[in-house]
């Protein structure tokens, strides 16, 4: 058995192919914690469509639906970092309640306002701004919450578990909006969400205090923005979680171009749209599924380095093939590698950060995730109108690939990045 692929487990076991469980079995916290996220992520994804299917109704405009993921994204760009110094500074059981509480109320706000038959615009934009707002506070308190909870050895199962989280909200969360929608009302799918939201409050509440520790063994001394990026900038290891990252949501990331390649490649409409768009989402939910063998890498850079070059080489095969459901097979297997490299990517910023520095990081985190993938849109509509649909989607897997190649070579201590010695 080779060093990347060694055991962590007790010797004669055998690695389980599904999910590993074992941090829902070992920590109570965990676990409440879990459950709360997935039926809240089920929710905000009902929410979302409902959102988006409210502004055509009233304004029947695309451009107005599209206005929804500006309004989100200013915000967690804005708030993503400083949500990350806040959770350096307070109690992040205390912030991660404040900012549920906030989703929740925001969530009560939809439902007030179908009851009271308001329909405006703009009322809607505000929500999801602030929704998004609420968002960027939360989520860096969360992220850094799990090396507090469990053992550095099931990060990374339970980072696999919280990509299925994800994952079954991307999924079911709209497919249940459409439908509660459909048969019922905005009122109930906005109802539905807020009701939703009482399980994420109700882990949050169980949570033991949870203020950072600081190396000098202080706590609560105010975080600065500033600070942790001085600190990443120090910390090869740690940028190149998010170089690689980027390589792949800035330079391969085709989804703009779903709506035209339907037509143009499979001679589709809206429903072979919505395949191209779930495939990838699917494909991440398998990998996190069957995400058992995980726990027995340690070689975490490498494991990054070759989940990220697959995404690119699936993505540049992806453009090449005009059979729609091969070009879906390759879209699943471009969704996995994106779930493996998320699982080793979030481990390293929660095994290789002082706790300190953990809601920063987090707060990069989630600036990169959230605007990656916007410049990667960009980028692609770009080049597909300069050029062509195909061009864009195998030119940029191919300079992905190539990308991770040359961060690889510039930064070889990465592949060697060991997670029995977390080295930052």
């Amino acid at each position: 058995m080779t060093e990347t692929t060694e055991a962590t487990e007790q010797p004669g076991r055998r690695s389980p192919i599904f999910a590993d469980l074992t941090p829902l079995r070992l920590s109570p916290d965990y676990r409440r914690l879990w459950f709360g996220n997935t039926v809240s992520w089920i929710g905000q994804g009902m929410t979302s469509l409902a959102v988006s299917l409210q502004v055509y109704d009233i304004t029947g405009s695309a451009f107005s639906v599209g206005l929804i993921g500006f309004c989100s994204l200013v915000p967690l760009v804005v708030f993503g970092l400083y949500g990350g110094a806040v959770a350096d500074t307070v109690d992040r059981r205390k912030l991660g309640l404040f900012s549920a509480t906030g989703s929740f109320l925001l969530s009560l706000v939809l439902v007030a306002a179908t009851v009271a038959g308001v329909e405006r615009v703009g009322l809607l934009y505000a929500v999801v701004a602030l929704q998004a707002v609420c968002f960027a506070l939360n989520a860096p308190a969360r992220a850094s919450m799990m090396a507090r909870l469990l053992p550095a050895e099931q990060l990374p199962a339970a980072n696999a578990l919280n990509s299925i989280t994800s994952t079954t909200g991307m999924l079911v969360g709209p497919m249940l909006g459409g439908l509660i929608v459909g048969w019922w009302g905005y009122r109930s799918a906005y109802t539905v969400d807020a009701v939703c939201f009482t399980a994420s409050l109700y882990a949050m509440w169980r949570l033991p205090s949870m203020l950072p520790e600081r190396q000098d063994g202080g706590t609560g001394k105010r975080a600065s923005v500033l600070d942790g990026l001085r600190f990443l900038g120090t910390r090869p290891n740690l940028r190149m979680t998010f170089f690689t990252d980027l390589c792949a949501m800035v330079l391969a990331h085709p989804r703009a171009l779903f709506p035209a390649i339907a037509v143009l490649w499979y001679g589709g409409d809206a429903r072979t749209t919505g395949m191209l768009v779930a495939a990838p989402a699917l494909g991440a939910l398998l990998g996190g599924v069957f995400s058992g063998w995980l726990g027995r890498i340690r070689r975490h850079g490498l494991a990054v380095l070759l989940a990220v070059g697959s995404w690119g080489v699936a993505i540049a095969v992806f453009g090449l093939t005009r059979n729609l459901w091969l070009g879906l097979l390759f879209l699943a297997l471009a969704g996995c590698a994106d779930t493996i490299s998320m699982v080793f990517r979030n481990t390293m910023l929660q095994a290789a950060v002082p706790d300190e520095m953990r809601g920063r990081l987090q707060g990069v985190f989630i600036v990169v995730v959230a605007g990656g993938p916007r410049l990667g849109d960009f980028l692609a509509g770009s080049v597909a109108d300069l050029a062509t649909p195909a061009v864009a989607i195998t030119g940029g897997g191919v300079l992905c690939v190539t990308g991770v190649a040359l961060l690889a070579l510039k930064w070889r201590a990465f592949a060697r990045y060991d997670a029995h010695d977390p080295q930052p």
